[in-house]
């Protein structure tokens, strides 16, 4: 298949391009750039199909660094089909998938039963995150060189913590000999037990109980400073505080190498958006102070945070009709993950390359692909959307099964039109 996107304004924030030019694919990959239509193409190149682009901006493919498919185990809240199809109109092309699974994705027959299950052409490369213990279990490490054969990207813990230091110490040092990127969420398990909001004035009048930010910055000083002692490759997940940004930024300097992601939705919301109990509020790590909020964003804008994620995690109906407290935690954000980011990049006033770069760029460098990039001879994996288009958030426009997001209502910025992975046109939003 032979495809010719004509009319767009390319921006790749890898290289820094940002012009308007065309682009030529075939045999799944990139084959030539530039402007002048037909005269711009390879020699020999005849288009099978024309994409118009104009008055739309031509990107690589999103990279999400946090999505839960809810395969294996929970194909009652989500199925493989229904999250790529989510993926896809999204703009999403490559996904990293927490171990949380059920079974736990502990062993290598695991992964590669999840990643062959996920080679269709329309379908999004999915990158297993392996776990770094047996059952998450925090006790017993896993296979993590069978593991990373298998094709695991890097090892975490989902959100669960290992309390055993010297467990998390053998890890880390296991990971740093063979170079396996370690991937964890900063959250003291103690402090956090039984929690369910911010600790603060929101929570204390709404009565419930409270994750102070000390949960996180404890956690997060335990794991740089194993960092330091190993040297292991530490990425940190979905940060949400202001205290953990600075520790972070000052490990840099101090010569860690730590990276580290937060989710969209902390980007917009903080506790007061919990309101009068509303359970799609209810997420993990919760929605902390209107500073914090601030906080990130700003990290987000200055680089402080390396890239930003869905966090996508589907919940039925069921799990969320309850009791605040007792809700499920989770929130759909795959198809969310683009109009959100746009949204923050316009009220930062931050260049749209740049914002681009932590959707696409920035997380493709943290998972270790070759992607993210729009030039000749990579895949074609490639999201055209429409900035001038606004996405209503309704039950009805999500494709994913989980249609719960503190988002529903909202006119968000940012519309996809088409979505390409490896040269296969994987969604059509003009149809």
């Amino acid at each position: 298949m032979k495809i010719h996107i004509r009319g767009g304004r390319l921006i790749d924030p890898a290289s820094g391009t940002d012009k308007c030019t065309d682009l030529f694919i075939a045999e799944g990959k990139i084959v030539g750039a530039g402007a002048g239509g037909k005269s711009a193409a390879p020699a020999g190149f005849k288009a099978n199909t024309t994409l118009d682009a104009t008055g739309c901006i031509v990107c690589p493919g999103l990279i999400d660094l946090s999505a839960r498919l809810r395969e294996p185990g929970f194909e009652y809240k989500a199925t493989l089909e229904s999250e790529m199809a989510a993926a896809a109109a999204g703009g999403v092309t490559r996904l990293a998938c927490p171990p949380d699974t059920d079974p736990v994705l502990d062993e290598p027959g695991l992964v590669e039963m999840l990643t062959h299950r996920a080679r269709l052409p329309e379908f999004a490369h999915v990158h297993p995150v392996g776990a770094l213990t047996v059952q998450l279990a925090g006790k017993k490490l896993t296979e993590m060189a069978e593991l990373s054969e298998a094709g695991c990207v890097a090892f975490g813990q989902a959100n669960q913590a290992i309390v055993d230091t010297q467990v998390l110490l053998h890890a880390m040092n296991y990971a740093a000999t063979f170079d396996f990127p370690v991937w964890l969420q900063a959250q003291d398990p103690f402090l956090s037990q039984q929690g369910v909001a911010h600790d603060g004035e929101i929570a204390a009048r709404l009565g419930l109980i409270g994750i102070p930010v000390a949960a996180e910055t404890i956690a997060l000083a335990t794991l740089l400073q194993l960092a330091r002692e190993t040297g292991v490759r530490l990425h940190v997940t979905r940060i949400s505080s202001a205290a953990g940004i600075d520790m972070i930024v000052a490990a840099r300097a101090a010569g860690i190498a730590v990276t580290c992601d937060t989710a969209v939705h902390y980007l917009h919301l903080c506790d007061h958006d919990i309101g009068f109990f509303n359970p799609h509020a209810r997420l993990d790590p919760p929605l902390r102070s209107q500073r914090d909020r601030d906080a990130l964003r700003q990290g987000l804008a200055s680089g402080a945070i390396t890239a930003v994620c869905s966090d996508h995690t589907p919940v039925d109906d069921d799990g969320k009709q309850k009791p605040f407290s007792e809700a499920e935690i989770g929130a759909t954000g795959l198809e969310l993950l683009l109009p959100l980011t746009l949204k923050w990049a316009q009220e930062m006033q931050v260049p749209l390359v740049t914002a681009l770069a932590r959707i696409t760029s920035d997380p493709a460098r943290i998972m270790g692909v070759n992607a993210g990039r729009l030039e000749v001879g990579l895949p074609a994996d490639i999201c055209v959307f429409d900035p001038a288009a606004d996405f209503h958030v309704t039950r009805k426009n999500l494709k994913s099964q989980g249609k719960n997001t503190p988002f529903l209502g909202l006119e968000l910025p940012g519309r996809v039109r088409y979505t390409l992975i490896d040269g296969h046109l994987a969604y059509d939003g003009t149809s």
